[in-house]
């Protein structure tokens, strides 16, 4: 069996902007405010511009091991402990499109009652946020293919939506015979091919990396307890809010907590394992995933209508929410400090609700 490298430790040298990248954040941020802005007047109601229709939002609390080693004894994580956290589950892109069309899962975790040194300019001062998708790299390497990705799906945002369902099957059937041979791919998964799993049986990646502590790493939300694993690949029927009904009935009916294991993959290697190329998946031959924490939730209600409607509209879910420990890294995670910033205001003063903080 090959060694594990040791990881690469942290240097602000690691992130290497293209010299172009601020006129491309620049313009991301105008057409996702835009697509934003589109669903607002079509719907009455300012959604978040990606990651729009909540599927679930929890409450429950991060275990931060005991005796940790110290390549892992790092940020949020150098010391044992509890936290209350919510769980955000969700599903691209900024419209709320029936579950029929199937697209990536993603999941969002907000940490409650962090202490310790904040990022220059982040506004919230008491949380740690993690954004993770069900998929182990980015669709694009960095912010330009990001931009050209995000002009075709605003050119489709509130239009077409019949046409997008057969899309979605057709999609859907193309990605499972590549399943069926071994493979699998991430832009059919975007393009609405994604297979109509249970949410909760998922595995979730940031994609992207962070900074953490004196090193790199990306984060990972693995299925952990029993009635979770029992959940993979679990097929879903067809109606329009399949996934938020299948995750308020597991929640509903839950007789043990659900346990997800937070996970870190060190960077060990700056060329097999890029801060840059977002669409590289770090190989765990060379640096396995490893476990810091449990991230628990209890039997609740998942989702009420109107109330948790309310509670989506005053939250936000933001990499940049962050301790300075965990710094967002590469192309993607600064294009996204503006972006999203951009999609928060807009949210706010069209549904003229402030977002904040929650503090316990």
């Amino acid at each position: 069996m090959n060694s594990i490298a040791p990881p690469v430790a942290f240097d602000p040298s690691v992130e290497q902007p293209e010299k172009d990248e601020a006129e491309h954040i620049a313009a991301l941020s105008e057409v996702f405010t835009g697509m934003a802005r589109t669903v607002a007047d079509e719907e009455g109601h300012a959604h978040r511009a990606v990651h729009a229709k909540g599927q679930g939002l929890l409450k429950g609390e991060l275990q931060v091991f005991e005796g940790l080693p110290p390549e892992l004894a790092q940020g949020l994580f150098a010391s044992p402990g509890r936290h209350r956290a919510l769980m955000r589950l969700s599903s691209p892109p900024a419209e709320q499109l029936p579950d029929t069309v199937s697209t990536p899962r993603a999941v969002a975790v907000k940490v409650l009652e962090v202490a310790g040194e904040r990022l220059p300019g982040d506004e919230e001062q008491h949380t740690q946020d993690f954004l993770m998708v069900n998929g182990p790299a980015f669709s694009t390497p960095g912010v330009a293919g990001f931009l050209r990705a995000a002009r075709l799906l605003a050119s489709t945002t509130e239009r077409m939506p019949r046409t997008k369902r057969v899309i979605s099957a057709t999609l859907r059937a193309a990605e499972a015979a590549l399943e069926a041979v071994g493979t699998e791919s991430a832009t059919l998964k975007s393009m609405g091919g994604e297979p109509q799993h249970h949410p909760l049986g998922e595995t979730f990646f940031s994609q992207v990396p962070y900074r953490y502590g004196a090193y790199i790493a990306k984060f990972s939300l693995a299925p952990l307890s029993d009635s979770l694993l029992a959940l993979k690949d679990q097929s879903l029927t067809g109606s329009e809010d399949a996934q938020r009904d299948a995750v308020v009935a597991f929640f509903a009916t839950l007789q043990e907590p659900a346990v997800w294991a937070l996970r870190v993959q060190l960077c060990r290697d700056l060329e097999r394992m890029p801060v840059e190329d977002a669409s590289v998946a770090w190989p765990e031959e060379e640096s396995p995933w490893q476990e810091v924490a449990h991230l628990i939730m209890p039997r609740q209600a998942a989702w009420q209508e109107g109330e948790s409607q309310a509670a989506e509209d005053a939250l936000a879910f933001a990499p940049w929410h962050a301790l300075a420990a965990h710094q967002p890294l590469g192309s993607i995670n600064r294009a996204r400090r503006v972006v999203m910033a951009g999609s928060r205001r807009f949210r706010s003063e069209f549904n003229r609700c402030p977002i904040h903080e929650p503090r316990s």
